[in-house]
């Protein structure tokens, strides 16, 4: 099996004139570290408890347990499978930078989000926490259409999405976090993992449609 080190450890692409330079090795440390901290992994982790907790009237137990199982189906099963077939060889890393590989990995993502909609759904989940995974059910949805053909960003589309929703639930000021999405998409686009227009289309796709999907449904 293949060792899987997380993408601020190591860039293969970092040369020998990237480590002398120390001002271009800077920024893309801090590319890396930023691409790591709001991965979509992370940020389909946090934003369900954030969205419980006052869907469930600030209830520790109800906000994990539900957001637990958000969590779980749109995060934990998906990387988990993900980093297995990284350690096979079937993908090049964890984020799967070439864009044919991109297809299985989430097409699971949509399957195991759906049994989660599911399981919500049955369990008879606070209407808010059920308006985000139909939120992220639709963007999902949307990337995977879109991969067919061209690479939008997750990154970017994950970060936008989950500060639009933030805000459509907490109010205008969380607007703030807006900063948080131009750092994820310059450090896509300062990895070469993806063009700016491709950040950009990701920006767009995930408020544009898992916001009006959220704000229908919450």
């Amino acid at each position: 099996s293949l060792p899987i080190e997380p993408a601020f450890w190591h860039d293969p692409r970092v040369t020998a004139s990237d480590e002398t330079d120390h001002t271009g090795g800077a920024a893309r440390r801090l590319a890396r570290l930023i691409t790591e901290m709001f991965s979509p992994a992370i940020v389909v982790v946090l934003l369900p408890v954030a969205v419980a907790w006052p869907a469930t009237g600030h209830r520790i137990g109800p906000t994990l347990g539900w957001a637990a199982v958000v969590a779980l189906f749109s995060s934990v099963l998906p990387m988990a499978f993900i980093i297995r077939g990284a350690q096979l060889g079937r993908w090049d890393g964890h984020h799967v930078r070439n864009r044919e590989g991109r297809m299985v990995p989430l097409s699971l993502g949509l399957v195991s989000t759906a049994v989660g909609l599911v399981i919500l759904l049955l369990g008879g989940a606070p209407r808010a926490v059920v308006a985000l995974d139909w939120a992220m059910l639709a963007t999902l949805g949307s990337c995977l259409l879109i991969t067919r053909w061209w690479k939008i960003s997750l990154h970017a589309a994950v970060a936008s999405g989950a500060v639009v929703l933030l805000v459509l639930f907490y109010g205008p000021w969380l607007l703030t976090l807006a900063i948080v999405v131009v750092l994820v998409g310059w450090s896509r686009i300062e990895l070469a993992d993806h063009t700016v227009a491709q950040v950009l289309a990701g920006m767009v796709i995930a408020p544009v449609l898992g916001g009006v999907v959220f704000a229908l449904l919450r």
